[in-house]
Formats: structure tokens, C-alpha cells, sequence
């Protein structure tokens, strides 16, 4: 059964965070773009990542994984690329986005498969870049084409629809010969991730100089250094269940870094200015439930991720609140301005969905009642997450299994073995 059956009832425990997938894709291609072997620790291989890995396999990187131990080890080189390279990246954007780049330094031409919604976002800013230095690309049938090599240079394009395609180029322009400026035609948004981009770049072994997000200056004929890597836990599956302590259940997080890049991080001055509390603990921290937390106005912009999960945080504080600009998430795995708007209505849950804005008015109850998934990672474990504190005798999230395996594969194992 991919469905979720969810009894209402309050969570207790310690969850061990997951690492940052966002952190395990970049150092998943830096690793492959090493010269020599390098092991990933505290791995965990879900949809997205294994997508990313099929994605290095066809540079000619082998790859195997330990379970017990959550080590990754990579052995680039291990056999030559194809001359025409074939990727199949899932339902990953990132795959997706960074490999498109790294691809063309490797082969004349390649093939990108996509599935479920994932070739009918944004691809422009490629697509334009494209257009300026003489790559041909074709999409059919969820089949993106892309023929002519990466030459170094002078690159223009756009920041404000997604900071993926900066860091795409940013792996890929070091290892040509020549050097090569990138320049963004628009405020970036989503500068966390860039941040972590580049760090990780720097890790291994990549120096390239930032001028305000703008402007990126990058030596040519730079090597990638082989090392071995800890992902960090990840800031953007930590903010489920933090918001379920915000939201009165009992939860310690543990693996996580308070010196984090991730923009996601931003979670826990969030639940702050609502007027929940963050406690320190020996290991990690948790959330905890005021009586005063209140509505707030945010700009998520910067943090679209976290969204389905700030619904439901609003959904428990008392008056309005509103989120802005989040036009991005109506294409991804799902609408999701629509889905959180349309599932947590569905709920009980008192919210209005503009153009590209949410508005919630909380202290509301929660009912419990049948919701889809929409085939959303995020969207089932914000509903999971709803569920909890849901009246009635259970919430039943249709086809939850399979849109989590996406990111937290083992997310309702974590959350079941949290009940009461």
C-alpha cells in the first residue's frame, strides 16, 4: 500500500536528522570530478541522490554504498564516459540542472530523461545561455537534447528563478582550459545555496571569487582534489519536525550544524518570531509550544522549501500570517501554492492562495479527513505533520510512501516510531 494511515496523537523522542541533500548532490559531483577516490560519510541514498549518481556514473565514476556504516565511496575515472552520455535524473532538479553543464565539458551531446513534472520546469536561463554561445538543445517527450561542448568564457544569466543553474556552470567552468566570468542578470535568489556551493567547491579544491552574488570570477584549468566528505544534517527534513514541537509535540533534533549555510536554517529563527521557543540540548535542540505564538508576514524567496511546512506552523498560531513570493513553487513536484492551499483547506485549516502568495489565518482546528499527497515529498510530510494534532480518529494521506521515498525514504518509520 503506498497510502498513510495516521492515527491523531501527540510525538515524543529523539530523531536523528537525515544529511542535507542538498549538500550530498554537490559533493556527490565533486567527488566524481576528483582525481582519485573519495568517501562520502553519513550518506543516505534516496531518489534524487541516486539520480545524481547515475548522472556521475555515465562520467565514467563508479560508486558503491555501505548502509551499516552510511558511506559512500566514489572511484572516478573508473571507466571511460560514453561519447553520447544518457542520464536519467528522476523527478531531481538538481540532477537535472547540474549535469547539463558538467556534461557538455565531458561529451559533444547528451540526452537528459525526466519524469513525472520535472521537464516542464523552468529551464530558461539554460536555454538562453544556450542560444548566445552555439549549443543546440531539443525537448521531446520528457527528453531534453543537448549537442556542442562548454567553452570558457564570458556567461550571462538569470538569478531569480533558480540558483541551480549558477552552480551548474560553477562546477563546470573551473575544468576548461581558459577562464571564464559568469555574470547574473537579476538579484539572485536562494543565496544559501550558492553559499554552500561554493564551499564545497573550496573543499575540493576550487577557488573562485564571489563579488556580491552579481559577478563570478573562475580560473580555468583548475583540479578538483580528491577527499572524503561528512554531510551535515539537513535543515530543510529537520524543519518537520521542529514545527511539530513548535506545534506542541515533544522531539529532539540531533545532527545538525548551528554554523549551517543552508538557507533552510532559517527555520528556527522562524519558529522564534512566531513566538515558539528553540531550547539547546546536549545533542541537538527542540522546538516547544507557546501559548502567545502569533502570525507573522514572510518573503520565502530565499527559502521556498520550506513553505508546506510554515503552512502548517500557521495553521497553529493565532491570527494572520502570510507568505510572499512563492510563485517558484507552482512548478515544482507539485503546484505547490496550490496544494497547500487546497490539502490544509481540505483540513479544516483557514488559507488563501494568491498569485504567488499564501495567506492563513491560524488557531483554527485541524480536522481529520482523507488528503493526497499530490505525489509531493514536502506535501505528504507537512500533512503527516498536520496529522498529529488533527481531531477525529485518523488522517489518511493517499499515495505518501512513494512521494517520500523522493528525499526521506524512512520518513514515517522516523515518524510512527515518535508516537505516543
Amino acid at each position: 500500500m503506498d497510502n498513510v494511515i495516521i492515527e491523531p496523537g501527540m510525538l515524543r523522542g529523539t530523531v536523528a536528522v537525515p544529511p542535507s541533500k542538498s549538500a550530498a548532490h554537490r559533493a556527490v559531483i565533486a567527488a566524481a570530478l576528483s582525481g582519485g577516490e573519495c568517501v562520502i560519510e553519513n550518506a543516505v541514498l534516496s531518489q534524487d541522490i541516486e539520480a545524481t549518481l547515475r548522472g556521475v556514473s555515465s562520467l565514467g565514476c563508479k560508486h558503491r554504498y555501505n548502509s551499516k556504516t552510511r558511506t559512500l565511496t566514489l572511484a572516478p575515472k573508473a571507466q571511460k564516459p560514453k561519447r553520447r552520455l544518457e542520464i536519467d535524473c528522476g523527478e531531481s532538479g538538481s540532477t537535472l540542472r547540474f549535469m547539463i553543464p558538467i556534461a557538455l565539458t565531458f561529451s559533444g551531446s547528451a540526452s537528459f530523461i525526466g519524469h513525472g513534472r520535472l521537464m516542464k520546469r523552468p529551464m530558461e536561463p539554460y536555454f538562453e545561455m544556450f542560444k548566445k554561445h552555439g549549443i543546440e538543445y531539443r525537448i521531446q517527450d520528457n527528453v531534453l537534447e543537448v549537442s556542442g561542448g562548454l567553452k570558457s568564457g564570458e556567461y550571462e544569466i538569470a538569478g531569480n528563478i533558480s540558483s541551480q543553474f549558477i552552480t551548474g556552470l560553477l562546477f563546470a567552468l573551473p575544468r576548461l582550459d581558459g577562464d571564464s566570468v559568469i555574470t547574473v542578470t537579476t538579484e539572485a535568489e536562494s543565496k544559501g545555496y550558492i553559499d554552500m556551493t561554493l564551499d564545497i567547491l573550496k573543499d575540493f579544491g576550487i577557488e573562485i571569487e564571489n563579488r556580491n552574488y552579481r559577478k563570478y570570477i573562475i580560473k580555468g584549468n583548475q583540479e578538483y582534489k580528491p577527499r572524503n566528505y561528512t554531510l551535515e544534517g539537513d535543515y530543510s527534513q529537520a524543519a518537520f519536525f521542529l514545527v511539530a514541537g513548535a506545534i506542541g509535540n515533544d522531539i529532539e533534533c540531533v545532527g545538525l550544524s548551528e554554523n549551517s549555510l543552508q538557507g533552510d536554517r532559517e527555520i528556527v529563527g522562524i519558529i522564534e518570531r512566531v513566538g515558539g521557543i528553540i531550547e539547546k540540548t546536549p545533542n541537538g535542540i527542540r522546538a516547544k509550544h507557546t501559548s502567545n505564538m502569533h502570525g507573522i508576514e514572510i518573503d520565502v524567496s530565499e527559502i521556498p522549501d520550506l513553505v508546506p511546512i510554515l503552512a502548517v506552523l500557521f495553521a497553529f498560531c493565532k491570527g494572520e500570517s502570510r507568505i510572499l513570493n512563492a510563485g517558484r513553487l507552482r512548478m515544482k513536484e507539485s503546484d505547490r501554492l496550490a496544494a497547500v492551499s487546497g490539502e490544509l483547506s481540505h483540513m479544516g485549516v483557514n488559507i488563501e492562495e494568491g498569485a504567488d502568495s499564501l495567506k492563513i489565518i491560524g488557531g483554527q482546528t485541524v480536522n481529520g479527513v482523507c488528503v493526497s499527497s499530490r505525489g509531493d515529498h514536502r506535501i505528504a510530510m507537512a500533512e503527516a505533520i498536520a496529522a498529529c494534532r488533527a481531531e477525529g480518529e485518523q488522517v489518511c494521506i493517499l499515495n505518501a510512501l512513494s512521494a517520500v521515498a523522493k528525499s526521506y525514504p524512512d520518513f514515517f518509520d522516523v515518524y510512527n516510531g515518535l508516537k505516543i
